[in-house]
């Protein structure tokens, strides 16, 4: 994944960058599947490598394949980006080891959901009854999202007919 951002940095030449964006997602998807997080992995592959591939590569339709050098060094946004990462990786610090057995999501929220999921809402899957049950409204929120990016991508990328004169 490493190689991949740096080559993607590196690039001038979109399609490259689009076509390894979608390879970065597909192996950022391999990454969620070896967590164990396959719900996730899915939603990763199908907008990170499927959709947002397809809306890049109607958007470069649109314009140029190559990119412009930039007419000065981006120190600014250089620096921004790595003092936010390094706040990122700062605030990361105080959370549980992966996989720790007694991280506050393993000893409180999971076993009440898998002990009381069966009376409350009947579903026998467990993924899907949060997503669908206990989070529902934080799910049918990030719908909304999805579909209203895909709207508007949409809209900016149609092409507009001249108005024809009977």
């Amino acid at each position: 994944m490493v190689v991949t951002v740096l080559v993607i940095a590196r690039s001038r030449n979109l399609f490259g960058v689009i076509v390894l964006a979608g390879v970065y997602s597909f192996l950022m998807s391999t990454v969620l599947v070896a967590m164990d997080a396959v719900d996730v992995a899915m939603t990763e592959a199908a907008v990170g490598a499927g959709v947002s591939t397809v809306l890049f590569l109607g958007a470069l339709h649109l314009c140029r394949s190559e990119e412009a050098k930039p007419v000065h060094k981006p120190w600014l946004p250089l620096a921004v980006a790595v003092s936010v990462g390094g706040l990122l990786v700062y605030g990361t610090l105080g959370l549980p080891a992966f996989s720790d057995p007694m991280a506050p999501i393993h000893t409180h929220v999971a076993p009440r959901y898998l002990k009381e999921m069966k009376q409350e809402i009947d579903i026998p899957n467990a993924v899907t009854a949060v997503l669908a049950s206990y989070r529902g409204y934080d799910t049918l929120g990030e719908t909304t999202v999805v579909f209203t990016a895909g709207a508007g991508v949409i809209a900016l990328l149609r092409r507009r007919r001249k108005d024809r004169k009977p």
